[in-house]
């Protein structure tokens, strides 16, 4: 299990099972923007015990950046980003047990940013996350 000190982002972290995904972009999901930076959520129940309370996936596409290079490279900051932040929201998902949230980070600029500026938009759509997890007293969305 992770804990408040774990600054890692494991295969477990990771949301790569297409039915979580399909589950994911269905149309019940929320999102939140920071530009460039846009996040979908949602809250489901938790199916497997030893699955992650939150599962990320971060997306470039290639209308943005035509080079492979360019769009890891966006995908690499977007995922150190978010392992350096997610303690806040791993803190509120540990008070919904039988709860899990698959987050999807969508990139929307045909420009790189400086890994600084990302990890602050991430912040700020992860505290904006929080918020809303905490305003919807977790109820599934």
């Amino acid at each position: 299990m992770l804990t408040e000190n774990d600054n890692t982002f494991g295969k477990r972290e990771h949301l790569c099972r297409k039915t979580l995904i399909d589950q994911l972009f269905s149309g019940k999901s929320r999102a939140l923007t920071a530009w460039p930076l846009k996040m979908v959520y949602l809250l489901v129940d938790k199916k497997e015990q030893e699955s992650a309370p939150v599962e990320l996936m971060a997306s470039v596409s290639k209308r943005f950046f035509k080079r492979a290079v360019k769009r890891n490279r966006v995908k690499r900051q977007i995922r150190e980003a978010y392992r350096t932040r997610k303690h806040g929201l791993l803190d509120r998902m540990a008070q919904m047990p039988d709860k899990q949230l698959l987050l999807a980070v969508i990139w929307q600029d045909g420009k790189l940013h400086d890994s600084d500026e990302i990890d602050a938009k991430m912040q700020k759509n992860l505290q904006r996350l929080v918020e809303r997890l905490s305003d919807d007293s977790g109820t599934t969305l």
